[in-house]
Order: C-alpha cells, then sequence, then structure tokens
C-alpha cells in the first residue's frame, strides 16, 4: 500500500485507445519551501506554522480556512503510527495469507476486463501483476479504507516523526482539492494518507494518475481502470522491462556460498556457472537470459530461493518490502495459471523485537555493523548478518532464526 513512503502504482489505456495523464490544475509549489519546524509541537502550534508554509506553497486561503478549520488530531492514526509490532511476521506467513486459494481464483476470473489489453500494449505491465497489486492493496477494490485524508495527515505531520514528508502529502491532498477534481468527502483512505484502490498518497496521485477508463477524471476509488492503468503507469516509471520475468524459482547445489544472496547481479548464465538452476526445470526465455539477476533466500537457505529480474526492484518501488514484492509475482504466476512453488515454505516463528533487537547489539558490538537496533530486520542487518555468518564458518543466507539470536547474544555477551 503506498500509504508508507514507498507507494504508488498507476496507469492508463482502455479499449477505446490509451488514455493521457490529466494535467494538474491550480498553483504549484515553488522550488523550495520554508523547512518545517523541528521537535515536538501542540497540534494547534503546528497548525498555525502550517497554514503559512501551506500558503507559501500556493494554496489558496479560501482552501485553508475551509478545510482546516476545527480540526483535531486522530489519535487512532497517532497510535497506528507509533506501533511498533512485538512479533515480527515471518516472509512464509505473509506470503501464505496473500496466496489464497480463494483470491487466486478470484484473480483468475477477472484476468479479461475490457480495459487490460490497452493498458498492456500501453505500458508493458502484464495484467497479472497489477492484478497482484490490487489483491494486495484493497482485496480487487473491496477494501479502500474510510479516514479522513486531510485530519490523517496532518495527524502525522503534528506528530513530528515524518513531518516533512507528510506536510508534502498534505499539501499535495490540499492541491487536489483546491483544483476542483475532488472534494475532501471523496478524499477518504488509510491512516498513513493512501487512498483508492491502488492505494496512492497524494504526490503520486498528482504526478503519475491518469485517466484510465477515458471518462475525462482521475478516479481511483470507483474505476478500476483508472486505478489500474494508473498503477501500471507507476510500474513503467519505476522501469518494468516489457517481456521479461520478475522472477523464478531456483535450486542450488550442496555446498552452495550463500553469501552471494542478495549480492551481485549477473544474467542467468553466470549464476548456472555456479550451480544456480531453475527449479521448474525449464529454460530461460532469450529476454531473461541476457536480464541481470540477484540471488533471494527470503527464508533462508533452508525456504525457496529466487534469482530475483529487473522487475522485481520495479515492485519494490510501489512498495519497498522483500515479501510485498514476493507476494505481488507470486500472486501474478498463479493467475496467469502456474502452480505453486516447488519447494515448500517453511515454517517459520515471529522473533521477538527484543531478540532482534539484541541480535543488532551483538552484531555491532562483534565488529559487524547492522545500523540502529531498532529491531527492522533489513538491508544492513541482514549483510551484516551474512558477514558475521561467513566469518564463524556457518551458512551465510543472512536470515536470523532464534538460533543465530542465542548464538549471537551467547558470543556478544548481551
Amino acid at each position: 500500500m503506498h500509504r508508507r513512503v514507498f507507494l504508488a502504482l498507476l496507469l492508463a489505456g482502455c479499449s477505446t485507445g490509451p488514455a493521457r495523464a490529466q494535467p494538474v490544475p491550480g498553483p504549484q509549489a515553488p522550488a523550495a519551501l520554508p523547512p518545517p519546524p523541528l521537535g515536538p509541537m501542540s497540534f494547534n502550534d503546528w497548525l498555525e506554522s502550517f497554514r503559512a508554509r501551506a500558503v507559501v506553497a500556493g494554496i489558496p486561503r479560501t482552501v485553508l480556512d475551509r478545510e482546516l478549520a476545527g480540526l483535531t488530531p486522530n489519535d487512532r492514526v497517532s497510535a497506528l503510527d507509533g506501533a511498533q509490532p512485538e512479533f515480527s511476521r515471518p516472509v512464509s506467513a505473509y506470503i501464505k495469507a496473500a496466496l489464497t486459494q480463494s483470491r487466486i481464483d478470484i484473480g483468475r476470473r477477472r484476468r479479461n476486463e475490457p480495459f487490460f489489453p490497452a493498458i498492456e500494449q500501453r505500458y508493458g505491465v502484464p495484467r497479472e501483476i497489477l492484478m497482484g497489486v490490487w489483491a494486495q492493496e484493497s482485496g480487487f477494490g473491496t477494501i479502500l479504507g474510510d479516514l479522513d485524508i486531510i485530519r490523517s495527515l496532518a495527524t502525522l505531520a503534528a506528530d513530528g516523526r515524518r513531518r516533512a514528508w507528510a506536510e508534502g502529502e498534505l499539501i499535495a491532498a490540499l492541491r487536489i482539492i483546491a483544483s476542483g477534481e475532488h472534494p475532501r468527502s471523496r478524499l477518504k483512505g488509510s491512516w498513513a494518507g493512501a487512498f483508492g484502490q491502488t492505494q496512492f498518497i497524494p504526490t503520486t496521485y498528482l504526478s503519475t494518475a491518469v485517466d484510465g477508463d477515458g471518462d475525462g477524471r482521475r478516479d481511483m476509488w470507483g474505476s478500476p481502470a483508472d486505478a489500474l492503468a494508473s498503477a501500471a503507469n507507476l510500474l513503467a516509471k519505476a522501469g518494468w522491462r516489457r517481456g521479461e520475468s520478475w522472477a523464478r524459482e531456483v535450486t542450488v547445489p550442496n555446498g552452495f556460498d550463500f553469501s552471494l544472496t542478495e549480492g551481485p547481479k549477473e544474467t542467468p548464465d553466470w549464476w548456472e556457472a555456479r550451480g544456480v538452476r531453475r527449479a521448474d526445470g525449464q529454460p530461460w526465455s532469450a529476454a531473461d537470459r541476457a536480464a541481470p539477476a540477484q540471488l533471494l533466500a527470503p527464508s533462508g537457505a533452508n525456504g525457496p530461493l529466487f534469482l530475483l529480474f529487473p522487475n522485481h526492484f520495479a515492485i519494490r518501488q510501489y512498495n519497498n518490502s522483500v515479501a510485498y514484492a514476493l507476494a505481488v509475482g507470486l500472486l501474478a504466476d498463479r493467475f496467469a495459471g502456474m502452480g505453486p512453488l516447488v519447494k515448500a515454505w517453511p515454517e517459520e516463528v515471529g522473533l521477538a523485537l527484543a531478540d532482534r533487537q539484541a541480535a543488532q547489539r551483538a552484531l555491532a558490538r562483534l565488529g559487524f555493523d547492522p545500523g540502529a537496533p531498532d529491531g527492522v530486520v533489513g538491508m544492513n542487518t541482514r549483510s551484516a548478518l551474512r558477514a558475521w555468518q561467513k566469518s564463524r564458518g556457518l551458512t551465510a543466507d543472512g536470515y536470523l532464526s532464534m538460533d543465530m539470536v542465542r548464538r549471537l547474544r551467547t558470543e556478544a555477551g548481551v
């Protein structure tokens, strides 16, 4: 979902011919705005200071007077923004929840929507990928969110953790209203400011949303054609490559050097020279054989393995989550008629926040920098873990299991 700073998908096209992005009416922001103040502020103090910056950004005073009158913070939004889940959700659990049979059946039934051929022709993004996004973001348009976007973004801005980002999105939302394209009553969505069937944030809507059904409007809520065309436009801008796969499941030989995961991006021939093979035994297409690919072991050496092609990383421009991009791609494969993975996902146990943070502190103490001990097992933590595992003669897959946590804590004394 785009609500995170990494959100957006849109493109255009329909049976009546490819749509063009609509010009965004209304005043444009200057090259640079005064930076918002740092640190905690009361909501009313922040609101007063924001009003001045919004005027500089070109939002009409009449719009500000109308939309900001009586505005109050939403405590639910503050609570959700500040929540850090106590237990991490394993990739396997995320994927299993995404790839339900009912969802696969819906996607297969909706493959023949009349707007898809024009979208595919114009942007080169397969309909199955777009349906994967559609499924993940809104359950094929059934779960859109009902929170007031203006109030949600104002709450996030006043809270201060991501003030500059939230103010930029709030100004964009106000610009949508000022342009007359949509009233505030239409701007309903998630607590993090995303809206519509493919969950765009306001800045992405202004820059990327298109009219996919040819009715002269960009309607992310009521028009699947608009929402999916816009998503395709976003993926195309993110570098989607026509005719190439997003990823393929692979196998590796005994004794494989797993420190290569999330590392070099090389062609399948390079990987085949190291024993990496397609799990389904099929040959590589000509397009895939010429493309750079990166090896991924999302659940460690004992789980499914993938060669990721550039299109995987285009999906991550929409939402920079490995699990999200895998879910979208694997759903797309199933919508297209492919079967399940050759290797089943393992049964994984989520790690407590304290354990993840302890592992990060241990890695730092042992000389392997994972970044801040925030409990987020991202690229820095996985890279540090791989380096530590390799130095200790362990399988260097960068997978933080409970066994790895115990080993790290014992060695580092944390």
